[in-house]
């Protein structure tokens, strides 16, 4: 960790501050809207839009390569990517009462085939491993600048609406009685859920990202006492798990996104061991 420390004030190495960076910005909005997912129980449909943000990564990649638009930044498709999923996603779990998860298991696989087939087209060598696993020399500060005015929109948006999508994670129908329009409110969440996938594609990847939206959250309810325990609590943990998973990746020569998630994995696992042994 000591190389790590000092590879961060070195002057050349600037996509590795850049990753950091995007880490702690990500770190907010992924333990805070993880914490409503986990307890919303909705974490299938964040990984099926994850994974279809895949094809808005594609389309951005062909178009700024094949039809020469400089300013479509494969961030920014696979922002579009990730809404237009998320609210076909919702209306799908809200509407279609049956198969339910066979019309989201093919959007989740429709996205990831729409994407490969445009980075096959796109002229030059793109490696799609590097946005299904991440790759930390794809982060650029036009990244941090997107992914901060997105952490933003979070931060605002849950800010305004926060008791609603507490009142409707813990009990739907209840709210609704209470005159909250829960269906809005649960499609307001998928959308939160879009955006904060997007934040970290880059860095640990589509694949691995639903983790870190998942993970922190889950270690933090078996401890937390109340909702914003966990969040803080979920926040945290991103952050440290960020941190010593990057500077673990540098010091082994190790892939960054799945440092990160190991460490978080293996944080869980022994959380839970821990908390069965104090039980017994």
């Amino acid at each position: 960790m000591t190389d790590f420390l000092k590879a961060l004030l070195d002057p050349d190495l600037v996509f590795l501050r850049n990753a950091l960076f995007l880490g702690l910005i990500g770190s907010l909005p992924l333990g805070a809207v993880g914490t409503f997912v986990v307890a919303r129980r909705v974490s299938y449909l964040a990984a099926a839009i994850a994974h279809s943000v895949l094809g808005g990564i594609g389309f951005a990649l062909y178009s700024r390569e094949a039809l020469n638009w400089g300013w479509m930044h494969p961030m920014l498709g696979a922002l579009v990517a990730a809404v237009l999923s998320a609210g076909l996603i919702g209306w799908v779990s809200l509407r279609a009462k049956q198969r339910e998860d066979a019309v989201i298991g093919s959007i989740w696989v429709t996205g990831m085939a729409i994407g490969l087939l445009f980075i096959a087209r796109t002229p030059g060598y793109v490696d799609p491993m590097a946005y299904l696993f991440g790759d930390i020399l794809l982060v650029t500060s036009s990244d941090l600048w997107i992914a901060g005015g997105v952490g933003v929109l979070i931060a605002v948006i849950l800010v305004v609406w926060h008791r609603q999508i507490v009142a409707v994670c813990f009990d739907a129908e209840f709210a609704a009685i209470r005159g909250v329009r829960a269906d809005s409110i649960y499609l307001l969440l998928l959308l939160l859920t879009a955006l904060t996938v997007v934040i970290l594609v880059s860095l640990v990847g589509i694949v691995l990202v639903i983790a870190l939206l998942t993970l922190p959250p889950a270690i933090a309810a078996l401890r937390a006492r109340s909702l914003g325990v966990m969040l803080v609590a979920a926040i945290l943990m991103n952050i440290v798990f960020v941190f010593i998973g990057l500077g673990l990746s540098f010091s082994l020569d190790l892939p960054t996104g799945p440092s990160i998630i190991l460490l978080a994995a293996a944080v869980y696992l022994a959380a839970n061991g821990a908390r069965r042994l104090l039980s017994r």
